[in-house]
């Protein structure tokens, strides 16, 4: 019989040397790598594709607005301006917010790996800010690359652009403020449904749904009828929006917020000091300003909260 033989080394202990970075460098790490998912980076090409034809989609109308305008200057007070930009882009940064938010969440929760997360200096508060502030990022640039590009056309294009950047400095802290409110009310829904299903298609599919059930049933609500007052020829031709009187009357003002993609347009008519001309936001617009203002900081703070409290229950 024999015996292996072993033999023992003594290597010692050896104590860590380098730079301990603690619990910023963790929630920069969450920071970071929601960056990242977010736009695709480090994943295959097809994770690459959606993101840039989302954010080619948003920056066309600037585009073509721009464009528009620099060759034919006649049009230049007809075409929609930096307070209408966001309307026409609303669409996209609803489908930009609902298909790409809950990969965020959706994918730690189903793989399990938010205990592994919280075993390091991070806390469950840490890993939804990091989260946020990722996506948060991404839609801000998002919503003021067009703005700016918008900006630049509209200047290059004036006939003098100097004047016409003093007659227009104004725009540039209202599109600053606008844009927080779009990309901070664009950024927290989405993110607050994905805090409570571990599908992804779930998430999105709620986060459209109830954009376009809810501007369906305020436009129901609020929709008009023609006056019966004027001649038989004003009436053939249709009422104007002037003369159009809602079907629910007085309450029309009130319904018309129920359309939640349009939360954050009242405010940012407010910052411009516009009308989008839309109807129902002309029943809004009815309404003191504290009410519209109000009424988004609930629909933002509320799913916020919601967001918060939901990953507070998941580590506790």
């Amino acid at each position: 019989m024999t015996q292996s033989a072993g033999e023992l080394f003594d290597l010692g202990y050896q104590h860590y040397q380098g730079p301990r970075e603690g619990r910023m460098r963790a929630r920069k790490a969450v920071f970071v790598n929601g960056f990242r998912t977010t736009l695709g980076l480090g994943r295959g090409s097809m994770a690459k594709v959606l993101p840039i034809l989302l954010f080619a989609a948003a920056m066309a109308p600037a585009v073509i607005i721009a464009l528009v305008a620099s060759r034919a200057e006649e049009l230049a007070d007809v075409l929609p301006d930096h307070s209408n930009y966001y309307q026409i882009v609303s669409i996209i940064l609803i489908l930009f917010s609902a298909i790409i938010a809950p990969e965020l969440l959706c994918s730690d929760r189903r793989n399990g790996v938010i205990s592994l997360y919280l075993v390091r200096p991070l806390t469950a508060t840490d890993y939804v800010a990091g989260r946020w502030l990722a996506f948060f990022s991404i839609t801000l640039l998002l919503v003021y690359s067009g703005q700016i590009v918008l900006l630049i056309g509209l200047i290059l294009s004036a006939a003098d652009p100097l004047d016409y950047l003093r007659e227009h400095w104004l725009d540039i802290p209202r599109i600053l403020g606008a844009g927080l409110v779009v990309a901070a009310f664009t950024a927290t829904l989405p993110l607050a449904v994905a805090a409570f299903t571990n599908r992804r298609a779930y998430a999105a599919a709620f986060v459209i749904g109830l954009f376009i059930i809810s501007s369906a049933a305020a436009g129901i609500m609020t929709g008009c009828e023609e006056n019966g007052s004027g001649n038989g020829q004003q009436r053939q031709a249709g009422a104007s929006v002037a003369e159009c009187e809602p079907l629910t009357g007085g309450a029309a003002k009130w319904l018309g917020l129920l359309d939640v993609g349009r939360v954050p347009s009242h405010v940012n008519d407010m910052i411009f000091g516009t009308d989008s001309g839309v109807h129902l936001a002309k029943e809004v617009a009815k309404l003191p300003d504290i009410v519209p203002i109000g009424w988004y900081l609930l629909l933002t703070a509320g799913p916020g909260f919601a967001l918060w409290w939901r990953y507070q229950r998941l580590s506790a």
